[in-house]
């Protein structure tokens, strides 16, 4: 299993209206097709204040050529969607994590 963390960074007069749409539109959207499964909306906390808030948006895929395809097909056009509502007031990067067995 991997997940599929997008960190988000926003203006801060953009917070409010963007972590609305992350949690009304996007992550349902995101999860819409069933390739991602399990999202979480974390707040990342930083140390530095007026710059602005980070968020982590977090999916479980079943592997590297699910999220490819996800990508492609539905991924893009939701980023898109994303970057025309909120423009360069938010900022993202993305990192692949695989999920490690604690315990066998």
């Amino acid at each position: 299993m991997i997940i599929y963390n997008t960190t988000f960074h926003i203006e801060k007069e953009a917070v409010s209206d963007c972590v609305n749409y992350l949690k009304e539109c996007y992550i349902p959207q995101a999860a819409t097709g069933g390739f991602l499964h399990s999202p979480c909306l974390r707040r990342v906390l930083q140390s530095e204040e007026g710059e602005g808030e980070s968020y982590a948006v977090q999916f479980l895929v079943k592997n590297t050529e699910t999220l490819n395809y996800w990508l492609q097909n539905e991924g893009a056009a939701l980023h898109r969607g994303l970057l025309l509502r909120f423009g360069q007031q938010v900022v993202g990067f993305t990192t692949l994590l695989e999920e490690i067995v604690l315990e066998e």
